[in-house]
């Protein structure tokens, strides 16, 4: 079974977000030098025992991650626009992968890896003659419902993605390491 995914964000330029660089949504490599002053995000779950559990709560643009009925971590979030939203309910962890890449968000590449098109949707974009699509990196990709999942990615502060749950690139790791599949995740 395929699923499509991506939930690249419009921007252009660069900007270091959570240790990564971004240009035209996209991580560009995945060296941290420590992120971005946040007084949301944090992770007190090492020796905790209990089953993990992942509540995302849209108004506020958190994630909390639950050991047992205990939270033990916290980090702020980028979920769908009102036109791409985030669909609330109950679901779980289906896939994870460290190294995702959209199949639907990226970009256009020339024959020297010049970006022809930096913000593609394969849905509506073919790609010019002697260019190659580039699908967006979404590392520590969980997936919890068809093509939507949990990963690194930019947090303008508000709503920006086409339906994924973006999180800053050292959080996105500790919660990856943290679930299995068939972890419950709550979208409220």
């Amino acid at each position: 079974m395929a699923f499509l995914t991506g939930c690249l964000g419009q921007m252009s330029g660069t900007a270091t977000v959570a240790g990564d660089d971004y240009l035209g949504g996209l991580i560009t490599h995945r060296q941290q030098s420590g992120p971005l002053p946040d007084n949301v995000s944090y992770w007190d779950g090492d020796g905790i025992l209990g089953p993990p559990k992942i509540v995302i709560k849209r108004s506020e643009q958190v994630a909390y991650f639950y050991k047992g009925d205990q939270v033990v971590g916290r980090t702020r979030v980028s979920t769908g626009t009102p036109t791409h939203g985030t669909p609330p309910g109950r679901f779980k962890i289906t896939e994870k992968d460290e190294d995702h890449r959209s199949s639907l968000y990226g970009v256009f590449k020339d024959q020297n890896g010049t970006v022809v098109n930096p913000e593609v949707d394969t849905r509506k974009d073919r790609p010019p003659p002697g260019t190659v699509y580039e699908g967006a990196d979404m590392f520590n990709f969980m997936r919890f419902n068809g093509g939507v999942g949990m990963h690194a990615g930019l947090l303008p502060g508000y709503p920006a993605s086409h339906g994924c749950v973006r999180m800053p690139a050292h959080m996105a790791k500790i919660f990856y390491e943290n679930v299995d599949l068939g972890t419950p995740l709550i979208v409220e």
